[in-house]
């Protein structure tokens, strides 16, 4: 027992509590508001206690995960790599629907225990050190026309793996992760504007031929905010009256009654926040994000090699993108796409893979001899 709590004060010493702290925080966040909207009768006791559950898992996968060196980690990649991939093929032949109405099936059951889980989130973990690897192999060489076009391909498995399962808003996530790191290697702004242009070019053509009416709609209404509010645009129509309804300091959290809006403990958490917490608790989660994303920067930037400093770049890249893709759907002013928010949501899957993400950063922190100046 004497040697489980030195080993737990001597991590308590190297690693950095402010980023911790903040995470534990997001989520006593997190479940606080689990229970007001299980109180407003739209979330079940069950979400509170996963929420709750799924949290502490968390934070003992950061843990854990961190006190690996993320060198050893990043070289176990044919292990976990190829793993994560099969899990998210199999959900092509025996994936689940978390709810009806959407056309993914990107959730796998665990047999026994009667819970679903997303293979999604542990290919972003598992992408973030691969492609940090990769990025770092090629180092000053990705001027080369080969290797970037390798790099491209490396980032094109998931997103294309995730858009055919059906989750484009993974899909999408995914492919900012890979722009924000291939961005901090250093690649060429003549590869980017050539980027740049085929998008512009190709959107037309994805227009007509590659995207769905519902999706068509969901980015029609952000300009053409009336059109079908009892339909397909009901759920972000519905969150943006329960943000407005919260005024500068909200109506409470345990009220009673909410305004009801489609999956609110999940990719619409953010519409409670404001409903009940009005602009002062909205304010509150962004600042708290952001400085989690600031820290992730600060170690990035401070790493001693290159993999280290994209792994970093990769986890603020999952946190910022997310952040900012959810709060923009419940806003209003980006269509709907199924996006969480980071350790708000209720998810066993996302906040499990959220904190895992953490522990790889700071795994970075502690396993970097001049991480002392952080402490200044």
């Amino acid at each position: 027992m004497k040697k489980i709590w030195r080993g737990f004060v001597r991590y308590w010493k190297e690693t950095d509590k402010f980023l911790l702290l903040l995470c534990f925080f997001c989520s006593s966040y997190s479940v606080v508001l689990m229970c007001g909207i299980h109180n407003s009768g739209m979330a079940t006791i069950r979400a509170v206690q996963m929420q709750i559950i799924t949290s502490i898992i968390g934070l003992i996968a950061a843990v854990v995960i961190s006190s690996f060196d993320y060198h050893f980690l990043s070289k176990l990649w044919k292990l976990y790599y190829p793993v994560c991939v099969g899990l998210v093929i199999l959900t092509y032949f025996f994936g689940e629907q978390r709810v009806e109405s959407v056309d993914d099936q990107a959730w796998l059951p665990i047999p026994f225990l009667g819970i679903n889980f997303q293979p999604s989130e542990l290919l972003k973990i598992a992408f973030i050190l691969t492609f940090a690897l990769h990025l770092e192999k090629v180092g000053d060489d990705i001027k080369s026309l080969k290797n970037l076009l390798l790099l491209c391909l490396h980032g094109a498995i998931p997103v294309l793996l995730i858009h055919f399962q059906g989750d484009d808003g993974t899909a999408l996530i995914f492919l900012l992760i890979f722009l924000a790191m291939l961005f901090s290697a250093g690649v060429q702004w003549r590869y980017i504007a050539i980027a740049g242009a085929a998008l512009v070019i190709a959107a037309p053509l994805v227009w007509l031929y590659l995207m769905s009416d519902d999706q068509k709609l969901r980015i029609l209404a952000l300009f053409i905010p009336d059109l079908d509010t009892n339909g397909i645009l009901y759920q972000q129509y519905n969150a943006k009256i329960a943000i407005g309804s919260g005024g500068g300091f909200g109506e409470g959290l345990f009220i009673g009654e909410h305004v009801y809006v489609p999956e609110i403990h999940n990719d619409f958490i953010f519409s409670f926040i404001g409903q009940s917490l009005g602009f002062v608790g909205c304010m509150s989660v962004i600042l708290l994000l952001f400085f989690i994303c600031v820290r992730l920067l600060m170690f990035s930037r401070r790493s001693n090699d290159l993999l280290g400093g994209y792994i970093c770049v990769g986890v603020f890249a999952t946190i910022a993108f997310q952040s900012i893709v959810n709060i923009g759907m419940n806003l209003g002013i980006l269509p709907v796409i199924g996006v969480t928010l980071p350790f708000f949501s209720y998810g066993g899957t996302s906040v499990t893979t959220l904190y895992m993400g953490i522990g790889l950063a700071l795994s970075v922190y502690i396993h970097n001899k001049d991480h002392l100046f952080l402490d200044d």
